[in-house]
């Protein structure tokens, strides 16, 4: 098993799974699309090493420029950030994994992103993509809410998705962290509600993990239309 060093990530788990299911390995070029504060493009880049590439991919500037001085301080040279939205993913080169994690349920169209990350890998490449199912999550027995999200419940969705943006579905599956009390998970909670949830128990949302391949027969049309 992949060890991803990731300790206050309290989703690292599925993600370690998807990276061991496809043989994440040095030399490999990846694109982290979505990647924020660049903690996963940093782990991705430990295990690809000097002779792999990850490109951190985020609309705001503001999150390349933090990639890059998260990359720097990890003196992993071949991260090379870029401020692309996914809509518009295009990369240099092809890529052996397309990567992307809480970014779906914020865009307009997740179709339109899926696919662009197809096109963006080789044939034979990977794409995996995590996203949550928001109403899933429990907070003392009620549901979770995300009013901010386009697409709070994406993940429920996602192996379709995958599937119609003309990929085959190698894996799917869905875990969820839960505790009770003090924990990393309560933590992660607060840090996503403002909100301290104390002692009592706590389901987060359901993270979905599809694992899909690009094969020779891939086509991928782009479409205006909205995501319902």
């Amino acid at each position: 098993m992949i060890e991803l060093e990731l300790r206050n990530d309290v989703y690292r788990r599925p993600l370690a799974t998807a990276l061991d299911r496809l043989g994440l390995r040095e030399g490999w070029i990846c694109a982290d699309v979505g990647a924020g504060g660049g903690d996963v493009t940093v782990a991705l880049a430990r295990i690809v090493g000097r002779d792999g590439r990850v490109y951190a991919v985020d609309s705001d500037p503001a999150r390349r420029d933090e990639v890059a001085e998260v990359a720097a301080a990890a003196a992993q040279a071949q991260v090379v950030a870029v401020t692309q939205a996914g809509e518009e993913l295009t990369l240099p080169e092809p890529l052996d994994l397309a990567f992307c994690r809480f970014l779906l349920l914020h865009v307009h169209d997740p179709a339109v992103v899926l696919r662009r990350m197809g096109r963006a890998v080789r044939n034979g490449g990977w794409v995996v993509a995590q996203e949550p199912v928001t109403s899933a999550g429990r907070v003392d027995g009620l549901p979770l809410s995300m009013p901010d999200a386009r697409h709070p419940d994406v993940g429920a969705l996602l192996p379709a998705l995958v599937r119609d943006a003309g990929l085959e579905l190698i894996d799917a599956w869905a875990e969820a962290p839960a505790w009770a009390g003090p924990s990393p998970v309560s933590d992660y909670l607060q840090a996503m509600t403002d909100v301290d949830p104390g002692d009592v128990p706590i389901l987060l949302p359901p993270l979905v993990t599809v694992v899909a391949r690009r094969t020779s027969g891939f086509h991928a049309t782009e479409s205006n239309a909205d995501f319902d």
